[in-house]
């Protein structure tokens, strides 16, 4: 009988304890992993942003993110303003009018007699265009998903820069036993890790980086990258000229605790304490 006792608790404790790992892994493989800390050149109150990395960036975002997503709060004239990729004037006016905006003819109308969108050239004054006509049409390209904007994504999710690479970055196979729903990918780094995106980054020099000494090679990990710095870029334009301003109010506070302090022992030096 005690023998009996004795087996029927060591198998009562095993299934309590395989069942208790059984559940530990579940969760774990539900568990949202947290972005990769990584060093960036705009980090701390001297960083500023790497220009060619800037312009690679934006390469990156016109030939993979534009298809689905929209910049809506980015100008083509930004793209020359100090502070962000500084293209020449020249290169931005080209780019821009690369792109065709949809626009109205002399009497108001969108569309031509035989239904097509009337377009234009891009002008620097121009916003990103959208690559749908409107949400409908976007959930109905991306299965019932609507690709956020990315105009401001890295200041919208907590560590952003981080963020966004990390999720770029973070897709692979599902673990053992993992329920992926039909139409989702697995990201490690995103809730409940399946995501509606496909893996947008998925080949080595799947964008073409221009062959100088400044462009390193296009692998998937330097194109996260580079599109990070410019979301980075695009979420704060002003980044640099912030900072800058931060550091000369801090050298007149300095100097002027310096000034006040040495006029108030001028002002007390003959004075009895």
């Amino acid at each position: 009988m005690g023998a009996a006792m004795t087996k029927l608790n060591l198998l009562v404790a095993l299934a309590l304890v395989f069942g208790f790992a059984d559940k530990t892994l579940a969760e774990d493989a539900h568990a949202v992993k947290p972005p990769k800390q990584m060093k960036w050149s705009w980090d701390g109150p001297f960083g500023q942003f790497d220009r060619q990395q800037l312009q690679r960036g934006y390469q990156v975002y016109k030939e993979v993110c534009a298809s689905c997503h929209s910049m809506h709060l980015v100008s083509f004239r930004n793209l020359s303003q100090p502070g962000g990729p500084e293209f020449s004037e020249a290169q931005m006016k080209a780019i821009a009018a690369g792109v065709q905006i949809n626009t109205l003819d002399d009497k108001g109308e969108a569309f031509d007699d035989k239904g097509v969108a009337l377009q234009r050239p891009g002008t620097a004054a121009d916003r990103f265009p959208s690559p749908f006509s409107n949400e409908l049409a976007a959930r109905a390209a991306n299965n019932n998903a609507y690709p956020p904007d990315l105009s401001v994504i890295t200041k919208a999710r907590p560590d952003g820069s981080n963020y966004v690479y990390s999720l770029l970055t973070g897709y692979s196979d599902p673990p053992a036993k993992f329920e992926l729903l039909p139409g989702l990918y697995y990201n490690a780094h995103f809730p409940n890790h399946q995501i509606a995106m496909p893996q947008p980054l998925a080949t080595d020099d799947q964008v073409t980086y221009a062959p100088n000494a400044g462009n390193p090679a296009a692998t998937i990990d330097q194109m996260a990258k580079d599109v990070t710095a410019f979301l980075t870029w695009a979420g704060e334009p002003k980044m640099e000229e912030r900072k800058q301003m931060g550091v000369k109010v801090i050298i007149f506070l300095v100097l002027l605790a310096a000034l006040l302090y040495t006029a108030y022992r001028q002002l007390w030096k003959d004075v009895d304490h």
